[in-house]
């Protein structure tokens, strides 16, 4: 699939394109990357929903740019702008609804890309209808997590240095409370990043168990 740039409400958002073979989307997907950028792998995710039959967008947060060490990736991600990120993120899910006739959009993402996933979730600008985060870290407040009223997946390892188990726990006692519809699972023996089968922290098992329950999430919520 090719790279591909939204143009929508006067914005032009890069990113990377995958059509699923049906001419009627299950629902769309908007696909965040990690802090490396729009990678291969994050365009493979992207492809592995279209084969699902989901319309999916990665949206090039970096505009062009990818790290391939950390403290590059680092400097990236402190350099892109949040709010102009989430601007995007919005308007590439209001342009699947409003151009390409998508009735729900999800969003998953990975890593930054989780905690970006987990914003949308809180914006009710963003319009997103479920998502999945992937050991997003910054964990927001309770106060703002209460706010969050759409089924949110999530997926996170035990083994994860930087976001520790309570915050996990946090986040799912904060939903349950809420009654919003939740599946927060901590993965014994994952690190961060297991998804990423290019980096050393890939985790198979974990990987594979977190990809079924997100078809059957998204099935649930944005296909039925």
């Amino acid at each position: 699939m090719p790279d591909f740039t939204i143009q929508h409400d006067g914005a032009s958002i890069p990113g990377y394109l995958a059509e699923p073979a049906t001419d009627a989307p299950k629902g769309g997907m908007i696909v965040i990357q990690e802090w490396w950028g729009l990678t291969p792998d994050i365009k493979e995710i992207a492809d592995r929903y279209a084969a699902e039959g989901y319309l999916a967008f990665a949206p090039d947060l970096y505009h062009g740019q990818v790290a391939n060490e950390p403290d590059e990736a680092r400097k990236y991600a402190m350099a892109m702008e949040r709010q102009v990120a989430a601007q995007e993120i919005d308007t590439a899910i209001a342009w699947m609804k409003a151009e390409r006739g998508i009735g729900k959009v999800g969003c998953v993402g990975y890593c930054m890309g989780g905690g970006l996933t987990l914003g949308a979730a809180i914006r009710p600008t963003s319009n997103v209808d479920a998502v999945h985060v992937y050991y997003g870290g910054g964990m927001p407040s309770e106060d703002v997590l209460s706010t969050i009223r759409v089924p949110v997946l999530g997926s996170y390892g035990a083994e994860d240095k930087g976001i520790p188990k309570e915050q996990v726990d946090t986040l799912r006692a904060t939903l349950g409370r809420s009654g919003v519809p939740n599946d927060i699972t901590l993965y014994e023996g994952a690190e961060h990043s297991f998804f990423n089968d290019t980096r050393p922290a890939y985790h198979p098992e974990a990987a594979e168990d977190s990809w079924q329950k997100s078809l059957a999430w998204f099935e649930k919520y944005l296909a039925s």
